[in-house]
């Protein structure tokens, strides 16, 4: 008897789940992930805030690239960031954006792709002088469905004016954090 309560649960998600398999697999992917040729956008966040929420962020990652193999992603990715900042007779907001080019190596053919790359491009807006940013990376996506995944990625970003203030100030980046989600087409 209790699972017959528990029957319209599994049907309703199963029901939920069929377009997105059939989707899937009217697009040749029989397996998990990617293959050469494919696309892939994936749409990330990151955000804080202070106990009492005066001081707060958040931030928006949107990412679209071509797999050039079933390992290599390379693409283009698009952040926008804003600040609320409060203290001793300061109150202000900020936004930031940065566009940069990327390219990330994926490791494995199962559900969990851990991946390493790197990134190069410009920041700008108000927090900010408009420089060059660089940066390397590692994550993990995990495929929910054939061509669905999640993934957080951590990367350690450096600003720049010249080949030379890039060298001196690897030292000084700082790291950002997002997760997200995303689909190959």
């Amino acid at each position: 008897m209790n699972m017959l309560k528990k029957a319209p649960l599994a049907a309703l998600i199963g029901a939920t789940l069929l377009p997105a398999v059939a989707m899937a697999n009217m697009h040749g992917h029989s397996s998990i992930g990617p293959s050469a040729g494919d696309r892939e956008f994936s749409l990330s966040g990151t955000g804080s805030s202070s106990k009492d929420f005066d001081n707060s962020s958040f931030g928006i990652s949107a990412d679209y690239g071509w797999y050039y193999s079933d390992r290599t992603l390379l693409g283009v990715r698009q952040s926008i960031s804003y600040a609320d900042v409060e203290g001793e007779g300061l109150t202000d907001d900020f936004w930031n954006g940065s566009t940069r080019l990327f390219a990330d190596y994926h490791f494995g053919q199962n559900a969990a792709r851990p991946f390493v790359g790197a990134s190069l491009g410009g920041i700008y807006g108000d927090g900010v002088n408009d420089t060059g940013i660089a940066g390397l990376e590692a994550g993990l996506k995990y495929y929910l469905l054939p061509t669905t995944f999640i993934q957080a990625r951590a990367e350690y970003q450096f600003l720049f004016d010249s080949g030379d203030s890039a060298n001196d100030n690897f030292d000084d980046g700082a790291w950002a954090y997002t997760f997200g989600m995303g689909l190959n087409f």
